[in-house]
């Protein structure tokens, strides 16, 4: 994360005093208007439960609807399984922020939100390009997609993916568990690592180094190779005789798009642009990219997929004729 020059500066004079800190103090949105507070909450809440139904709808109808049972939607469903636990890791405590006012988290809670909050990310990214790479084959070679995108190849690729983002993240937690805090209040709604460095008594140089390395690197390098992807798939759909065929396969990747779209454009203004960004447009940039898009995903999935809505139907159906026989 990148500050401007001010808030820097602001920032920078909050550590007083250098005495062991055993809490972190999460000033969220110090400037919002105390009577909308309510308002908020309530409203954070009803889309962090429509997120978790949502996302745990698709992932039911994957796996009841045999229709749904290839690839493209084993990765949806495992997208959808990881949006539950990203806005997780920072919906739940913000929503205790804005109903009840407490604001304290522990440096083990802090620590570990930090960590999963990272490491689901790149997960994500992770996802991006192996359904990328599926619908590479898919478009780009129909006739051997069955034979390449086996149920066994599919299962590898999401626990490589699940793994790789976890593992890559480690560093992190254990550098941080390494560092000493000379101030509490952190100016945001997550314990992000930048904030967290300014806080620190210790020696951050490195960490510095590794983060303005090591997260462009997840984001660009993963955004690289899914757009690589899909100019093949633009060429593949480019040379396809018929109109039909051509705005199918369009059709197909539309709902990927969005989803790349939407994920890639609020971390790359987060954690990769070098021009200075404010506390307060990191915030929200922020709350869109862990509250608003996992509340989106199931939307863009399913409104825009007529085999998701069709399993949808025909689950509803069956579930209507058990209990009104």
């Amino acid at each position: 994360m990148f500050l401007s020059q001010q808030d820097e500066l602001e920032f920078s004079m909050g550590p007083e005093n250098e005495t062991a800190v055993t809490e972190f103090i999460l000033e969220g949105f110090p400037e919002r208007d105390p009577r909308l507070q309510v308002f908020f909450s309530w409203a954070l809440l009803l889309m962090y439960l429509t997120t978790v139904m949502g996302n745990a709808a698709i992932i039911f109808l994957v796996c009841v609807d045999h229709h749904l049972q290839t690839p493209m939607y084993f990765f949806i469903s495992n997208l959808a399984f990881l949006e539950i636990w990203f806005t997780s890791s920072t919906s739940s405590k913000l929503f205790v922020m804005l109903s009840s006012g407490q604001n304290t988290l522990s440096l083990s809670s802090c620590f570990a939100q930090n960590y999963f909050y990272f490491a689901l990310g790149c997960t994500e990214f992770i996802l991006l390009v192996v359904m990328s790479f599926d619908r590479y084959v898919a478009i780009c070679q129909p006739l051997l997609h069955a034979a390449i995108m086996k149920p066994q190849l599919s299962v590898h690729l999401v626990v490589a993916a699940w793994v790789l983002g976890f593992a890559l993240l480690s560093y992190q937690l254990f550098f941080l568990s390494e560092l000493s805090f000379c101030g509490s209040k952190i100016p945001h709604f997550l314990c992000d690592n930048s904030l967290l460095f300014k806080l620190s008594c210790s020696d951050t140089s490195l960490l510095w180094k590794i983060d303005s390395v090591f997260l462009p690197c997840v984001v660009l390098g993963s955004l690289g190779l899914t757009l690589a992807f899909y100019i093949c798939i633009l060429f593949c759909v480019l040379h396809l005789p018929a109109a039909s065929g051509r705005k199918k396969a369009l059709t197909a990747c539309s709902s990927h798009l969005i989803t790349l779209s939407i994920a890639y454009g609020s971390c790359i203004a987060l954690y990769t642009c070098p021009a200075d960004v404010s506390l307060r447009t990191n915030r929200i940039v922020a709350l869109l990219n862990t509250v608003l898009y996992p509340f989106l995903n199931p939307f863009i999935y399913s409104l825009r997929n007529k085999p998701v809505i069709l399993a949808l139907n025909k689950s509803i159906a069956r579930a209507r004729t058990k209990l009104f026989p």
